[in-house]
């Protein structure tokens, strides 16, 4: 009997197509035919991805590393610092787990380390995203309300309630990324063990009510990801930010005060946004690839590209910043000269419109 005609294999291929890889690759193999078409093109990609998630580890590691250091250890404690302290985390811990999605894509997408392993994998990848985005959304307000309210931000802004803010954006970001985890598992497909996403928490890929529910959870976790994980954040962003331009503009004093800091926290946003905007996109084309009555091969070719660039984009995104604070923080020739101990606290060094107290 051909192994992929029981139900068990048919459905592991489906979830192969969906979600097989760590939770944002998809490794298609439901047919010789396209895998033949696609084989060449998802090793030389599965090559790129894996170059570019060891650049992201050891450069996310150790650049992280350093800011989570002088935020923490070296610097005194102002609200900037509290901010980027946590964002730094966030990325330390994601980098830090990389390495086992590069042992997964270098195996072919044969998941040896459990399924605990696999369940918390895919649980920091979000809590990472979840993370990152509302802490820069919390900067995004902190800095509207000290450049609308000065005054105020004088009086009410200090480090402890930065870290209780702190500490909420990481207990929101942990409910989001909760089902990420309890999602998550593991299961025997040939030769190899697969990391993917049962929503159904069910072996059964045959009952219509079973898939009925497999897809509706599949429908409402990627519709909520881009929702609460991108759309929402951001419109808080460019709305914060679209009322400091404002104000700037009409503050030449404020402006030049705020110009710093303003570039370097407008940098790590762009940023981020660039990154992360692939990734949410690619992820709700592959949703309606997967939902289609007949597959466009076209899709799937966009899917079979897509996919890994997104991923290897949102990924690096994790060892970018310690550099943007580096090259943004002042002038090349002193950053030279400078330690980077020193140049890192000046650019996180609170500017005089926002001190606190």
């Amino acid at each position: 009997m051909d192994p992929c005609s029981t139900p068990l294999v048919k459905g592991l291929k489906t979830m192969m197509e969906m979600n097989a890889t760590p939770p944002y690759y998809i490794n298609t193999t439901d047919g010789v035919e396209y895998v033949d078409n696609f084989a060449k093109l998802r090793q030389s990609l599965k090559i790129i991805s894996l170059i570019i998630y060891s650049l992201a580890f050891v450069l996310g590691v150790l650049g992280n590393g350093v800011v989570i250091w002088v935020t923490g250890f070296k610097m005194k404690k102002t609200v900037n610092t509290v901010w980027f302290l946590n964002l730094a985390v966030a990325d330390f811990l994601f980098t830090a787990f990389l390495p086992l999605s590069v042992t997964y894509t270098a195996l072919d997408f044969h998941w040896p380390f459990g399924n605990f392993m696999c369940k918390m994998n895919s649980t920091l990848v979000y809590l990472n995203m979840f993370a990152s985005v509302y802490i820069l959304v919390v900067i995004s307000v902190d800095r509207c309300v000290s450049v609308v309210w000065p005054i105020w931000a004088q009086n009410h802004r200090n480090v402890r309630k930065a870290s209780w803010v702190s500490l909420g954006v990481w207990v929101l970001a942990l409910i989001l990324c909760t089902p990420y985890f309890v999602f998550r598992d593991t299961a025997q497909s040939y030769d190899i063990i697969l990391c993917f996403n049962n929503f159904a928490l069910s072996d059964d890929y045959e009952t219509p009510s079973v898939i009925l529910l497999r897809q509706f959870r599949n429908q409402a976790m990627t519709i909520t990801r881009f929702l609460l994980g991108f759309v929402i954040p951001f419109t808080v962003i460019v709305s914060c930010y679209a009322v400091i331009i404002y104000r700037l503009k009409r503050n030449r004093t404020l402006a030049s005060q705020s110009s710093r800091p303003f570039k370097i926290i407008a940098a790590v946003i762009t940023t981020f946004f660039l990154c992360w905007a692939p990734f949410h996109i690619i992820a709700l084309i592959e949703f309606a690839s997967h939902t289609a009555t007949e597959p466009s091969l076209t899709l799937r070719y966009v899917i079979t590209i897509g996919v890994p660039i997104a991923t290897s984009l949102a990924f690096i995104n994790s060892c970018l910043n310690p550099l943007l604070y580096v090259f943004m923080g002042q002038d090349f020739k002193d950053k030279i000269r400078k330690s980077i101990l020193t140049v890192l606290e000046t650019v996180f060094q609170e500017d005089s419109s926002s001190q606190s107290h």
